[in-house]
């Protein structure tokens, strides 16, 4: 028989507010909401299943002392599979740590509290579970600290690369003696929080707490492992396409940032019987992140060019117009669609000259984009110094004086009227030279 095992991570309830707003009727932030949803069609899939075994593979808050309504909001997901008797693990991320790495601050209330069928994973273990259909074996590799293997007179003096390499040497025994007591005859997975060596990064590599250490896949592809369940990358993807066995990040399950504005996001579903495994990426409906960016530094007129930039973002609706024809001949409906800002997170950013800021109105950008769930407008202004040179003036190029001054007041569109004058003083200097 097969165990169907539910495998998530990465869940960070409480971030992102700051791309949220306050629902009035509610008064929480819609970013909480939005993560309590994802989670719950998590949970609901769990339950309908039903699976055997849940599998969290840590980070469950964007820290280990989240507010207790935040706290409220992850429990009362995660009770559902209690009240459905479903086994689950819940393994300590480095975000669920103190500062200080020692313990899972924020989910060792789900051990105090003798929750039935949770496991905390807060120390390099195994665990034997019994479930509908047969027993399964779990290493737990929580997010690993040096202080978790090493001392602090054995770390005195030492880099942080030969900090890392002495970790790894004290964690290869201790994984191998956790190997060579599994029962052959079950099937096992490894459950770890983890950087390893081969992973794509996302928005992790900004919110790490502390130093982690890097793990070679070669640690985890052992023949007496038939699914690698990690967690701590945001992006999914599998780390050994051999599938021998199968090293999934599932990634987390909403965007924390705009870092993630191009990831899909979700959970994988796992059937695995000893020697077998199959396994799915099941996609999240989450809210879409969406950059606008343009450069209007040499536009004559920047604030349309600005709205001609949102225009194609804007899908046809009750409270808006339909786009020009013009328009939507050149973008094409499906790609309108795809690129739709509504209800979206979204952040406009625009390149300007100092002198192009007072034509922009801010408030036609706001009505612009009121269709967002929210947004944000940043300008940034383009510096005349900052322009690429032009190549004609580059080195190993040369040019007459006066031909470097044509090309130079060519480009110079501030200084055009004058340009004839310059360079006949110009003239004369060199003639007099």
């Amino acid at each position: 028989m097969t165990i169907n095992i539910l495998h998530l991570s990465d869940i960070h309830m409480g971030s992102g507010f700051s791309h949220g707003k306050i629902n009035p009727e509610t008064g929480i932030n819609t970013r909480l909401e939005d993560f309590v949803k994802t989670l719950s069609i998590c949970i609901d899939r769990a339950i309908s299943e039903p699976v055997d075994l849940v599998l969290f593979g840590g980070d469950a808050f964007p820290d280990a002392t989240p507010a207790p309504y935040i706290h409220e909001a992850f429990a009362s997901q995660f009770r559902r599979l209690a009240d459905a008797k479903i086994p689950t693990i819940l393994l300590v991320g480095n975000h669920d740590q103190h500062s200080q790495g020692s313990g899972g601050a924020s989910l060792s209330i789900y051990r105090t509290l003798v929750v039935p069928g949770f496991i905390v994973g807060d120390s390099i273990t195994t665990h034997r579970i019994n479930t509908g259909n047969g027993d399964i074996q779990v290493i737990t590799l929580p997010w690993l600290n040096h202080s978790t293997l090493l001392t602090r007179p054995e770390t005195e003096g030492l880099s942080l690369g030969e900090v890392s390499q002495l970790l790894l040497e004290r964690l290869q025994p201790v994984l191998e003696a956790e190997i060579r007591r599994l029962d052959p005859t079950i099937p096992t997975v490894l459950l770890g929080h983890l950087m390893a060596d081969r992973a794509n990064l996302g928005a992790e590599r900004f919110l790490a707490v502390g130093k982690g250490f890097t793990i070679p896949v070669s640690f985890l592809i052992r023949p007496e492992l038939d699914y690698v369940a990690l967690g701590h990358v945001h992006k999914h993807q599998n780390l050994n396409k051999a599938n021998n066995p199968p090293i999934i990040y599932p990634g987390s399950i909403d965007r924390v940032d705009f870092s993630e504005e191009k990831e899909d996001k979700g959970y994988v579903m796992v059937n695995v019987a000893k020697g077998k495994v199959q396994w799915e990426f099941c996609p999240l409906p989450v809210r879409p992140f969406c950059t606008i960016e343009v450069d209007v530094s040499e536009a004559e007129d920047p604030q349309q060019t600005i709205l001609d930039a949102i225009a194609p973002r804007l899908a046809c609706s009750e409270t808006t117009q339909c786009l020009p024809s013009q328009t939507a001949q050149r973008f094409g409906e499906a790609e309108i669609a795809s690129k739709d800002i509504t209800d979206a997170v979204v952040r406009l950013i625009y390149k300007l000259r100092s002198e192009q800021l007072e034509l922009i109105s801010t408030t036609a950008l706001d009505q612009a984009l009121k269709l967002a769930h929210s947004y944000t407008i940043r300008p940034e202004l383009v510096s005349q110094l900052a322009r690429p040179r032009l190549p004609e003036l580059g080195l190993g190029n040369t040019l007459d004086p006066l031909d470097a001054l044509k090309a130079y007041l060519d480009n110079k569109e501030d200084l055009r009227e004058i340009a004839s004058d310059m360079l006949e003083a110009a003239q004369e200097l060199l003639e007099t030279k």
